[in-house]
């Protein structure tokens, strides 16, 4: 993402000619996009970088499946002792 950011912020430096970035090659200027793209579409895939959160979310819900069904009501019960206690 921070690829995505400096990429962003060097084409409005150079649209508006502030200081030398006004005599880059915009060659160098699309660079960090040209990087960013190659790090969303070849290397999160390849190393899995994409899949981990998707997994991490799966064990969360699997959790917490196993957690309401060994202890009926436990969330709502909680919650609700929680609650009227801070009266």
């Amino acid at each position: 993402m921070p690829f995505v950011w400096i990429g962003a912020l060097l084409i409005v430096l150079k649209w508006l000619e502030v200081g030398p970035f006004g005599q880059w090659s915009w060659w160098w200027i699309l660079l960090p996009l040209a990087l960013a793209f190659a790090w969303f579409e070849l290397i999160e895939p390849l190393f899995g970088f994409d899949r981990r959160k998707g997994v991490e979310d799966n064990y969360a819900k699997l959790r917490r499946q196993r957690i309401d069904a060994q202890f009926p009501g436990s969330g709502n019960a909680a919650a609700g002792r929680r609650s009227g206690s801070q009266r």
